[in-house]
């Protein structure tokens, strides 16, 4: 592929956005949950473990657990056996018992709407407050994980390796309006098709928009 102006990749981008919704209409936060807090209590057990794996085990927790409050009242060993099949439970239960003590002594039990104060709460980074953000205030934010690193840079979105540094270059070729349902879109076609050790590049709806089509699956690093 010839070296694209900003515009140019600004166009391609909106195009791959266009053919992702289309492809992928039920792109959705993957993570069960009925409110904020429990939203945020889900993305704080996602990291480094499958969605999959938190939408089991959050059920029987979230019977009980609706606010910070509740997981105090529940108390460390409590949490810890209700999470004891995620990856880091014990780390997570204390940051998720912190969090929900912060929220109480400095935000009235509530979740705040913004990113700095989201990100002072324990196991939470920019990812899980972009999540939190985005899925409940609709406030637009890009969230980078693996999937979305590997898919927007063998798509030549984005030439950048750290989270941070994606999401500013996502944020100069993506539309602010599709900033939120971007991330998604991406950590499903990363899951669907192009996954790490094989993309199924044939099957893409991307193909012809894709600088990495048929490459080696470690070319785009």
């Amino acid at each position: 592929m010839a070296r694209e102006s900003a515009d140019e990749r600004r166009k391609r981008a909106d195009e791959v956005i266009r053919r992702l919704r289309e492809h992928i209409p039920e792109a959705r936060c993957a993570l069960h949950h009925t409110n904020d807090f429990q939203l945020l209590v889900a993305v704080i057990l996602s990291a480094q473990c499958t969605d999959e794996r938190v939408n089991k085990v959050t059920p029987a927790l979230f019977q009980t657990v609706k606010g910070p409050a509740d997981v105090l009242k529940l108390g460390a060993a409590k949490l810890e056996k209700a999470i004891g099949s995620i990856n880091f439970f014990r780390t997570k239960a204390k940051n998720i018992l912190g969090a929900a003590q912060m929220l109480m002594d400095q935000h009235g039990g509530k979740v705040p709407a913004n990113l700095d104060d989201l990100t002072a709460l324990p196991g939470v980074g920019r990812k899980t407050a972009n999540v939190v953000l985005g899925e409940i205030f609709a406030v637009p934010g890009i969230v980078v994980d693996t999937h979305v690193r590997r898919v927007t840079n063998r798509l030549r979105l984005t030439k950048e390796l750290e989270p941070v540094d994606i999401e500013r270059d996502l944020e100069k070729v993506l539309a602010r309006d599709d900033w939120i349902i971007s991330s998604h879109l991406f950590i499903l076609h990363g899951r669907q098709t192009c996954n790490a050790r094989k993309p199924f590049c044939g099957e893409c709806v991307l193909r012809r928009l894709c600088p990495s089509r048929d490459l080696d699956p470690d070319a785009w690093k």
